[in-house]
């Protein structure tokens, strides 16, 4: 009981110290785990061992996560994104049903680098300006954009995916790959959500232009946010496109390991487009602070988890649950918190997510025989959709910051949405068997 009663302060204190935000996330996932076990009496060389074998389970995922978030980087910098945008703008032309369409697989493309405040700055701007012409509420690009983000952060890359395959000791590739068809079901369920919208809005009276004309919709895009155009790398649009989707299907057919791939393909990226070696060295400088610190996160979090395997922490907190959990609940857990997952996920930080709560959770869920893989993934689901309507979001204050719209009014509209996208996920993967009973 006395190991049990420690991990369960461990726990709270690391949630707590995550959702006050007054440390790192680096120093709350080393220090109080270490703290937790020399109280229970380790030595020093003990706890260095159990971190050295946690961080071992880690490494891959962090490499994977420093290269793919600069090799995505430059991609958006090179403007690989940008021709997909303005054909789809054009397009959408004054039919509110297109416009909220367009929105959706804009945003879905836009995700592509796994980058939150990215997918804000590409789809906001570029339709914010036709959204206000044609009378279409803020909510709903709000609501479109943060369901595309939400299913699209299940890629590897992507962060919650690289923290699930961190707490089960896998390759996140891996992991993306079994999550593969619930993330094309939430891309379908995305844009039949933007149709939805779109009819509503339509029947609010919006596609009313005025005098301007259907033309004028067009030319409202011009007023999106244009930055780093000395970036842009026209003559090589093709050739950067071809790579992107080249390293996604090397990624999807398993070539090699996911991190070589992704050191491969950048590699390639920055000798093209920009051959000198301040241009790379520059490149690399401007994203490396949001890769390395996520990935460090990820190396922090191998030491929590190899403390608290080393210790049998996890064992002892979930023997503790299972003698007050009633037998008919405990077959179910991992349903429960797959519903909970987006509810809880808003209160909760995504790092004291998965790695406060999901290790204890899919511990639980062995001792009544289910898999933690498949704990795992019935969790993940409702955590990464409500990425952009959590208060512990950046993403959500810059998005709600272009719009000029309040955070309750923003989660107000999109909750039941975004809720229901969850619930077909969820129950999408429970009857293709990814997600077993």
């Amino acid at each position: 009981m006395f190991v049990a009663t420690i991990g369960f302060i461990m726990v709270i204190a690391i949630v707590a110290l995550l959702l006050k935000g007054k440390m790192s996330p680096i120093v709350v996932l080393i220090t109080v785990p270490t703290i937790a076990a020399l109280i229970m009496g380790y030595s020093v060389g003990e706890v260095g061992g159990f971190i050295k074998e946690g961080v071992g389970t880690t490494t891959s995922n962090a490499i994977l996560f420093l290269f793919s978030v600069v090799f995505f980087g430059v991609m958006s910098d090179v403007g690989v994104f940008d021709i997909i945008v303005n054909f789809l703008v054009k397009k959408a032309g004054a039919n509110v049903v297109s416009i909220t369409v367009a929105t959706a697989i804009i945003a879905i493309i836009a995700h592509l680098d796994g980058s939150t405040a990215t997918t804000v700055l590409i789809s906001i701007p570029s339709m914010w300006p036709i959204y206000k012409r044609m009378k279409i509420r803020p909510h709903v690009l709000l609501c479109i954009v943060a369901s595309a983000m939400g299913v699209m952060n299940l890629l590897p890359w992507g962060g919650p995916t690289a923290r699930t395959a961190t707490v089960l000791g896998m390759d996140a590739t891996i992991l993306w790959h079994m999550l593969i068809p619930i993330q094309v079901l939430g891309c379908i369920v995305t844009i039949l959500l933007a149709v939805v919208l779109g009819i509503l809005e339509k029947r609010r009276g919006a596609g009313l232009v005025g005098d301007a004309g259907d033309c004028d919709v067009a030319e409202a895009a011009a007023a999106q946010v244009q930055q780093g155009q000395e970036l842009k790398r026209s003559g090589l649009l093709w050739f950067n496109i071809l790579l992107t989707v080249g390293l996604i299907a090397s990624l999807m057919l398993n070539i090699t390991t996911s991190y070589v791939l992704f050191m491969l393909f950048l590699s390639a990226a920055l000798i093209i487009n920009f051959p000198s070696l301040k241009e790379q060295d520059n490149r690399i400088k401007a994203h490396a602070p949001t890769a390395l610190i996520i990935s460090a996160t990820m190396l922090a979090s191998g030491a929590m988890v190899g403390i608290m395997n080393g210790t049998n922490m996890l064992d002892a907190m979930a023997n503790a649950i299972i003698s007050v959990l009633p037998d008919a609940l405990g077959r179910y857990i991992h349903i429960i918190f797959g519903v909970l997952g987006m509810p809880l996920g808003m209160v909760v930080g995504t790092d004291a997510y998965f790695y406060g709560i999901m290790p204890l959770i899919i511990e639980v869920g062995t001792k009544y025989g289910i898999a933690g893989l498949n704990t795992a993934m019935a969790m993940i689901i409702g955590k990464n959709v409500v990425l952009m309507i959590s208060p512990l979001v950046p993403a959500t204050y810059l998005a709600i910051g272009l719009v000029d719209m309040d955070l309750k009014d923003h989660i107000r509209f999109c909750f039941k949405w975004l809720f229901a996208v969850t619930m077909i996920m969820l129950l999408g993967g429970l009857l293709m068997g990814i997600i077993k009973l």
